[in-house]
């Protein structure tokens, strides 16, 4: 009987540890170096849903500038709340914009994760 009730209460507790979701925020991390490798502070970043990816990511468009670190965080929680809870993958483009000089890039995001894209701006 002792075996039995232990058995119960260890499977009582995996079925309670398992049932725990990650609450982690998703991010997207973008820093902007120079061609001469130096981070670039105040540089326009925008981050674009592309929607002829595959599976399709949902519209979703965000602006923002880099701090004096030479890099920003995009929230993409504000993408994954929108996108339905089916849909924990999205793949968007990076365009950046300092000064004169543009720089594009591609990434893929997930739920509940951080992902850290570099881009390089030319010469």
């Amino acid at each position: 009987m002792k075996k039995v009730s232990i058995l119960f209460i260890a499977i009582g507790s995996l079925c309670i540890i398992g049932s725990c979701k990650s609450k982690d925020p998703a991010i997207l991390k973008v820093f902007v170096r120079s061609s001469s490798n130096q981070l670039m502070s105040g540089a326009k970043v925008v981050v674009i849903g592309d929607q002829q990816s595959n599976p399709p990511t949902g519209a979703f468009v965000d602006t923002t500038y880099t701090n004096s670190s030479g890099f920003t965080s995009v929230d993409m929680d504000q993408y994954f709340n929108t996108s339905g809870p089916e849909n924990t993958t999205g793949y968007f483009d990076i365009v950046v914009k300092h000064n004169n000089k543009t720089a594009t890039g591609y990434t893929r995001c997930r739920i509940h994760t951080t992902a850290v894209e570099t881009i390089y701006l030319p010469n």
